[in-house]
């Protein structure tokens, strides 16, 4: 097998309702009868969005309106290593159909109903059950009960992901608090995540664990919960969360934040150069609201984690 790798863009492309199609490789082609999202080698010199562009409308007969960049991954088949570029499709004209004769089937990672997938989609179906919004508490500003009035309120909006942070809490209230929260997200499905205490974690049940940047250096392994993030500022610790195998990464701070007043800020432009390109998804964090989403995407960010902005 050849060592050089073969560049390649797929889209997820994504319908309101939460479900993204799938494409089948058709006879004669390598894997065939596998499904995978569609997409497909990008031409010398050719730009990765209209690489994205022009292959879904020769495959699928629609155009591209808005598509964003998300997540790179490589893998080595018995027939290629390719890189793969994955963008997120949001909108486009036209109604999808195979025009090379290749099976299609929108989906939901909750209920998938097609099989085999390529063995490269493994992580990115992992990473579309993870929500825009990540939501970080801050009841030792507001107050616990405060607090989960608020997570109530949230939870009925749809909220479905939160990491307890509670720095300053002490140790049985953060357990009493970190427990309540975890009892109010479970009927709805939320995944709750507990900042930088592994064995807390554990105990109550959490989804998983948040870990904080000092942490990635002292850990050999990814611990064993069911979900792992990790705050990362810069390009290394990003690195070291992707060798870990964490789930996903916070990025931050992009802007000027009370949370760390010291910290400079990574700007758009910053944290553009750091998350594209990325291997695991990435939060944006830091004096970012929801109307930041966009430009979030835009700039390679799976979505936007947020403390305030969030209540």
């Amino acid at each position: 097998m050849s060592t050089d790798l073969v560049e390649v863009v797929a889209a997820v492309i994504e319908r309101p309702d939460g479900s993204f199609l799938l494409a089948q490789r058709p006879a004669g082609k390598v894997y065939a009868g596998y499904w995978e999202f569609p997409g497909g080698k990008v031409e010398p010199g050719e730009p990765l969005a209209e690489a994205l562009a022009r292959e879904l409308h020769e495959e699928l007969g629609i155009d591209v309106e808005r598509a964003y960049p998300w997540i790179v991954r490589t893998y080595a088949y018995a027939h290629a290593h390719v890189r793969l570029n994955f963008f997120r499709v949001r909108a486009w004209r036209g109604e999808a159909h195979g025009k090379e004769a290749q099976g299609l089937a929108w989906q939901r990672v909750s209920a998938l109903a097609v099989a085999p997938l390529l063995p490269a989609n493994g992580p990115i179906l992992r990473a579309l059950e993870l929500p825009f919004e990540y939501a970080i508490t801050h009841a030792g500003e507001i107050g616990a009960d405060a607090q989960l009035s608020l997570l109530d309120e949230a939870l009925q909006r749809g909220l479905r992901l939160i990491q307890v942070r509670e720095k300053d809490m002490p140790a049985a209230a953060l357990e009493r608090f970190a427990a309540a929260v975890i009892a109010k997200a479970r009927p709805y499905g939320a995944k709750v995540l507990i900042n930088s205490d592994i064995d807390l974690a554990r105990r109550l049940g959490a989804a998983g664990v948040h870990l904080a940047a000092g942490q990635l250096a002292d850990l050999e392994r990814r611990p064993e919960l069911d979900w792992c993030a990790a705050s990362c500022h810069d390009a290394a610790e990003l690195a070291r969360a992707a060798e870990l195998d964490v789930d996903f990464a916070v990025l931050g701070p992009v802007q000027a934040t009370p949370t760390h007043p010291d910290a400079q800020p990574l700007g758009w432009g910053g944290f553009g150069a750091l998350a594209l390109g990325s291997t695991l998804p990435v939060y944006a964090l830091g004096g970012v609201r929801r109307a930041d989403l966009e430009t979030a995407w835009r700039s390679g960010a799976h979505g936007i984690a947020m403390i305030r902005g969030s209540w």
